[in-house]
């Protein structure tokens, strides 16, 4: 396995992200958070170009972040206020932050960026060395699903407009629970841009299991932002650990 480079991701779509994320439920997740931080002060891991991170500074919550590409942090800074938001340079399983913090979070399948088991199990044990007593850590994920794909490969689609259209092509590979994917973007002005990204994925016991190991036990599930009861059906995960207090 070739050496796992954190600011990989960042250097291909940092100028792109936030056009492939201008579709998510940001107000209503940045409203959970500021629920679950309840005035506390939150890290987030993987705080890119701050798509959550400046509305909870906004709020009055003092945030900080970690993050392995210098080109979505520059995106970041270049935002009203993102200068304001100190940001560790790092990969998240292990850089650290200045601090305790009420809230550590980790959304939008980014616990699957890193490489492997060990680096997930270093990163539950980071995000617990970063809370406060009685803090919690929000992962944001999808739930595998290899039914979804056809001898090992999918095509979806995430976004089609008049103008432009973005694409998913995704490869698994079950026997080590990794996932090679690759965005198209399409544009009518900008032709057409490649945005590779590699996953490896995990189910939902899985990570309760790293959880326990760093000394978090699991405290809510939800299959999204609205709080929607985790079922047998569900496609994604919320899931809140809150530290185990002597």
């Amino acid at each position: 396995m070739t050496e796992h480079d954190p600011s990989a991701y960042g250097r291909h779509i940092a100028d792109l992200y936030d056009a492939t994320v201008r579709d998510f439920p940001t107000e209503l997740t940045v409203a959970r958070l500021a629920e679950l931080a309840d005035g506390g002060a939150v890290l987030e891991l993987g705080i890119g170009t701050g798509r959550l991170a400046l509305p909870l500074a906004a709020s009055g919550l003092r945030v900080a972040g970690i993050d392995g590409s210098p080109e979505m942090v520059a995106v970041l800074r270049a935002k009203p206020g993102g200068d304001r938001i100190p940001v560790v340079l790092g990969d998240f399983s292990e850089a650290s932050a200045e601090g305790s913090f009420a809230l550590v979070v980790l959304v939008y399948n980014t616990i699957f960026a890193l490489p492997s088991q060990a680096a997930q199990v270093r990163c539950f044990a980071n995000a617990a060395r970063h809370l406060a007593p009685g803090g919690r850590f929000v992962i944001e994920a999808w739930v595998p699903d290899p039914a979804a794909f056809t001898d090992g490969t999918a095509v979806r689609v995430l976004s089609a407009g008049a103008d432009e259209v973005l694409l998913e092509a995704a490869t698994l590979h079950p026997a080590d629970q990794t996932m090679r994917t690759t965005k198209i973007h399409l544009t009518e002005r900008g032709g057409v841009r490649l945005l590779p990204a590699n996953h490896r994925y995990a189910w939902p016991a899985e990570l309760d299991l790293m959880a326990e190991l760093a000394g978090l036990q699991l405290q809510q599930r939800w299959s999204d932002w609205d709080r929607t009861p985790w079922t047998d059906a569900s496609r994604s995960h919320v899931s809140i650990y809150r530290t185990i207090d002597d």
